[in-house]
């Protein structure tokens, strides 16, 4: 299988993205579990920018290439960071909270590639020089912010259904009468399983492609909107 220098490079970016940005979701459940009383991802290391102690073989590793190489849409996820709820102050209100940091990290990233991209638009648009001398150096930067766009968005949305392990399901856990929530929490040791048909099957990309695609389209709507009118 021969691949073009671009696709290369294409490949090379939306990895580095990706890694980068399931380190900041699982880093972002740390920093919440010990702003709300529990220190145990902290003492453990796992509060870290580096990758290796995030690494799931699965989620992080085979998932990702395996999209990367079939052009599947891409979905991952990192080893969850040690997360001891008993020592929150409120552990029902506070695991939510918790739950949703990641997905928001995302967001934030997402939020942040747009601003990014709006930011190189204007450079290369107001200063031509600069792409007609750098090279490749407008694709790179212009795959970077679509990559910080796309990937957090699919990654925020897909961690906020609620389907054992994902976040989503800990927030409506959060709301859920007493016997709504033990159906849910008894589904949590065939969440994996269930997520792993729904993925071989297609049908949890088109549970999430509408709102994933509305999000990554507004953002991307926002950059051009912003680079003509300034």
């Amino acid at each position: 299988m021969n691949f073009s220098p671009d696709q290369i490079l294409q490949g090379a970016v939306s990895a580095l993205v990706l890694v980068f940005s399931v380190v900041v979701h699982e880093n972002a459940h740390g920093v919440a579990a010990e702003r709300f009383g529990d220190s145990t991802a902290r003492d453990m290391g796992r509060i870290t920018m580096n990758p290796l102690p995030h690494v799931d073989p699965i989620g992080t590793v085979v998932m990702p290439l395996i999209a990367i190489l079939t052009q599947i849409p891409l979905l991952a996820w990192a080893k969850p960071v040690p997360i001891n709820p008993a020592n929150f102050r409120n552990p029902i209100v506070h695991d939510s909270y918790v739950a949703a940091a990641g997905p928001l990290a995302n967001f934030l990233l997402a939020a942040g590639g747009t601003v990014l991209f709006v930011i190189v638009g204007l450079v290369f648009k107001h200063f031509p020089a600069l792409g007609e001398n750098g090279g490749n150096s407008f694709l790179f930067f212009q795959l970077l912010c679509v990559n910080l766009i796309q990937i957090n968005c699919v990654l925020g949305i897909f961690n906020l259904l609620p389907i054992p392990p994902l976040d989503g399901h800990w927030i409506l856990f959060r709301f859920l009468p007493s016997r709504w929530s033990g159906a849910l929490a008894g589904l949590r040791p065939y969440g994996f399983f269930i997520l792993i048909a729904l993925l071989s099957t297609g049908i949890l990309w088109r549970i999430i492609a509408f709102p994933v695609e509305s999000m990554i389209n507004g953002l991307i709507g926002v950059v051009r909107f912003a680079v003509t009118v300034l």
